[in-house]
């Protein structure tokens, strides 16, 4: 498979914000409302964006500029740009086939897609279509036979990075979720139904896709469960909560890097390298866990200003556009990765929705580089604001 050098994008959407429009026309609402939403009153939500917008940068217009290269070494790859697709789970939800049409755009445009234990590809097939450059994100099983099962079946699939979660101790409480029957175990309503009848694209490439499944768990599930044993299965089989103990035999078994994503505060990032971890994304889950949070510019921002040089860290939560990929850059980052953003895109566009989007960012990504004379990712904490 060949690598994406020229970069192109659909200009009848220009903007994130144009595919979330799209998206929501072309798939049935409790999909979108899944996708869209956070937790409670979806403050954090929208504090997540927002106050990554006051971050604000200063232009050179003298100086001399010789070009900008977005290429950026991460764990001893170079990636083409300094951003990835977050792992979200139940891709194929919100649109059919999504995961595979985003890890196959991410391999093109050599940027690293993060696959979710949760979401509706298997490891084995995301490492085919990347030729093993995917990153897969665990959900911690309560089982230590379960857990050492998929992280072997990570490492059999080479994944160069195996993401650790640690911000959902809960399920969120997402009061459209529950209203749309999509809490645990779900339940298919004939309001839903009706959604479905009136998205005929998307109900025509579900039936020829299949119903989403946890393709990662299926080995691990009794055959033929209904949604209500769906529901206990799913419950018995993870346990959320972190904690070091837990996170110590994992660093002993995974010989490759070994990240912690959800990352909110000082303390957690400074165990975080006590335990020898190779990098921390900063996260607040995209705002859809803990509504009365901090948005993760803050905790990035001073994280990163106390423990850059001892630990690789990396943000996710909130960014939607090239100036906001930036702004974080700009505020210590070294590494930034968005999931709706992405799932707007594939759910507006389909197949084409991958490239698109990445295509959208790395352009408008390049426009900032280039009117504020930064020529390399690095150097963007230069033209930070201070406030």
């Amino acid at each position: 498979m060949g690598r994406i050098t020229n970069i192109q994008f659909d200009s009848k959407y220009p903007a994130i914000e144009d595919l979330r429009s799209r998206a929501q026309q072309k798939i049935p609402k409790f999909a979108f409302e899944y996708l869209d939403g956070g937790c409670n009153e979806d403050v954090n939500l929208y504090k997540n964006t927002s106050e990554i917008r006051e971050v604000e940068l200063l232009p050179e217009y003298l100086n001399e500029h010789t070009g900008s290269n977005m290429q950026t070494e991460l764990f001893g790859h170079t990636y083409d740009a300094p951003f990835g697709i977050a792992p979200v789970g139940l891709q194929g939800l919100m649109w059919p086939n999504s995961p595979e049409i985003l890890a196959k755009a991410a391999f093109e445009h050599n940027i690293p897609f993060v696959l979710s234990t949760v979401s509706t590809s298997s490891i084995e097939r995301i490492s085919e279509l990347t030729e093993g450059l995917a990153w897969f994100q665990l959900y911690h099983p309560t089982e230590n036979r379960l857990r050492d099962d998929i992280i072997k079946r990570a490492a059999a699939a080479s994944c160069p990075v195996l993401v650790i979660l640690c911000d959902v101790p809960t399920f969120g409480f997402r009061p459209r979720d529950i209203r749309n029957g999509l809490a645990m175990p779900p339940k298919m309503s004939i309001k839903n139904i009706l959604q479905i009848l009136g998205k005929p694209e998307w109900a025509m490439k579900t039936l020829i896709h299949g119903q989403p499944n946890f393709e990662t768990l299926k080995p691990y599930m009794p055959k033929n469960l209904d949604l209500k044993q769906l529901g206990k299965f799913m419950d018995q089989t993870f346990s959320g909560r972190l904690n070091e103990e837990k996170i110590k035999p994992i660093r002993d078994m995974w010989k490759g890097k070994l990240v912690l994503k959800g990352v909110a505060n000082e303390v957690d990032a400074e165990k975080a390298i006590r335990l020898g971890l190779d990098g921390i994304i900063v996260s607040n889950h995209g705002g859809r866990q803990l509504d009365a949070g901090e948005s993760t510019i803050k905790p990035l921002t001073r994280i990163a200003k106390k423990y850059g040089d001892q630990i690789t860290v990396m943000m996710d939560s909130g960014m939607r556009s090239g100036p906001d990929i930036a702004r974080t850059l700009a505020s210590g980052a070294k590494f930034t990765f968005m999931g709706r953003s992405f799932m707007y895109g594939v759910s507006a566009l389909g197949k084409e929705g991958g490239n698109h989007t990445i295509s959208l960012l790395k352009t408008q990504l390049k426009q900032v580089m280039d009117q504020i004379c930064c020529e390399q990712i690095v150097d963007f904490p230069k033209h930070l604001v201070s406030k």
